[in-house]
């Protein structure tokens, strides 16, 4: 599937690029969401004219989340669960949780989609966490994990 794009995506083009995509990712995502266009004249001639407007969208949003990467980027969050002799936790610790303490300690509103996990937090200890906000704007976080203290 042919699209234009609407906006700067990582790993794939800027605002008004014509790529090619999987035909699900094209429709269920950049579609879906308003990242893209299809591919045709009426389309290319409306992106060239927009061109100007979305680019100012894009700086607008790229600034909002400098904002947000910097009240988040080299901060250590802390998680308390219980756990096993060996460190594992019973339960995994996900995105969505990860979200909801970064917005209850910084008031900076994050979305568990824009959180990368290069390994499931399981176990005991601390680990390294990418935040993609924008496709040029990164933040970089500590997820510790601490085993409950049991009277």
């Amino acid at each position: 599937m042919e699209v234009i794009l609407l906006e700067n995506i990582l790993n794939l083009g800027n605002i008004g690029d014509k790529v090619t995509v999987k035909n699900g990712y094209g429709r269920n995502y950049l579609l879906k969401q308003g990242k893209a266009l299809r591919f045709n004249k009426e389309n290319l001639s409306y992106v060239s004219k927009k061109k100007d407007e979305l680019n100012k969208k894009n700086t607008e949003l790229k600034n909002k989340f400098k904002e947000i990467a910097k009240l988040v980027n080299k901060k250590i969050f802390t998680f308390n669960r219980e756990s096993k002799e060996n460190g594992e936790l019973y339960g995994s610790i996900k995105p969505k949780e990860i979200t909801n303490l970064i917005k209850e300690k910084t008031k900076a509103e994050v979305s568990p989609s824009q959180i990368i996990l290069k390994s499931e937090l399981n176990k005991i200890g601390t680990y390294k966490i990418e935040i993609n906000f924008h496709s040029e704007v990164k933040a970089d976080i500590s997820v510790k994990i601490d085993k409950i203290q049991t009277k």
